[in-house]
């Protein structure tokens, strides 16, 4: 191009010189392939996760159903006393979709329930006195400890006294059966909590209720996480014991299937109707207490990799 003049003019010089991409533009492609290789790893984590926990399980239901088949197979006791374990499963399918069981596991869950929710709060309050107060803990301690080591089905006779056949008098026994096992287990974490902490909780002005509120029960969670969970395992058995003794009119129960399946000699119903027992306090345990003792684990920094 010849400009005015005769002279040739070029326009602006082009810089030819290669140069650095900007700092923003590599961290946009460096996270676009984060994201690219990132996504299908985490995917296969979950998988491998839910994998490692559902493999234990299911290998130790198949080998339980393996050894039972064996058992079975041996001819120790006959069919009609010990079926085998397809004829329990069918069983168990029939009563859940033609019976009334699904209700009855609904009104043993519900009194599960009421009482172990009672038997907690007694249990967590009378801990929290207990240990407050010295001489209550000198005084009451050691029967709480023998409550606890009482077996539930010595109260009953009592508590059909009391109470008459009645769904009350089952849930007597659940919250005598639960409640000292809370007791305990608060009363383990309070007495494992390090001095130097309460100390340290008192000089910074936790005093009171702030006292049990930021200090004291966070530092014994673990233990009175292990003492809920033992609580739970006093109740399901205590009021599997209370629904075989006391049938309450008109209130199907999982007792009541299993006492009635007894007195029948129907012996696919009964182990039927055990399975269920055991399902529940399975599921319950995993569910509720594994996720709670999981995350106490996780909280204070104890939860491998």
């Amino acid at each position: 191009m010849r400009a005015e003049g005769g002279d040739i003019f070029l326009g602006e010089p082009i810089d030819l010189t290669p140069r650095a991409p900007s700092a923003e533009l590599l961290a946009a492609e460096v996270s676009g392939l984060d994201n690219l290789e990132l996504t299908p790893s985490r995917h296969v984590a979950l998988a491998r996760r839910i994998v490692a926990a559902a493999a234990p399980r299911a290998a130790a239901v198949a080998i339980a159903l393996l050894l039972w088949e064996l058992v079975v197979l041996s001819h120790w006791r006959p069919s009609y006393l010990l079926p085998d374990p397809a004829t329990v499963l069918a069983e168990l399918w029939r009563m859940l979709t033609a019976t009334d069981l699904p209700l009855a596991i609904g009104v043993t869950l519900r009194r599960a329930a009421v009482g172990y929710l009672v038997a907690v709060s007694i249990g967590a309050s009378t801990a929290i006195l207990v240990s407050r107060f010295r001489p209550l803990r000198t005084a009451v301690g050691s029967m709480i400890t023998g409550l606890q080591a009482m077996p539930s089905i010595a109260w009953f006779p009592l508590a059909i006294l009391l109470f008459g056949l009645d769904e009350t008098a089952i849930l007597f026994v659940v919250v005598l059966g639960a409640a000292p096992a809370v007791a305990n287990g608060l009363l383990s974490g309070i007495d494992q909590i390090p001095p130097i902490l309460l100390r340290a909780g008192h000089v910074l002005g936790a005093r009171g209720f702030a006292r049990y509120r930021h200090i004291i029960l966070p530092a014994a969670l673990p233990g009175f996480a292990a003492g809920l969970k033992q609580g739970w395992a006093f109740a399901w058995r205590s009021l599997m014991a209370g629904e075989l003794l006391v049938i309450v009119a008109g209130e199907p129960s999982v007792g009541v299937r299993l006492q009635f399946a007894r007195e029948l000699s129907d012996a696919p119903g009964l182990l039927a109707v055990m399975l269920v027992i055991l399902i529940i306090g399975a599921v319950v345990d995993g569910l509720l207490f594994g996720t709670l003792e999981k995350s106490i684990r996780i909280r204070w920094g104890l939860a491998g990799g």
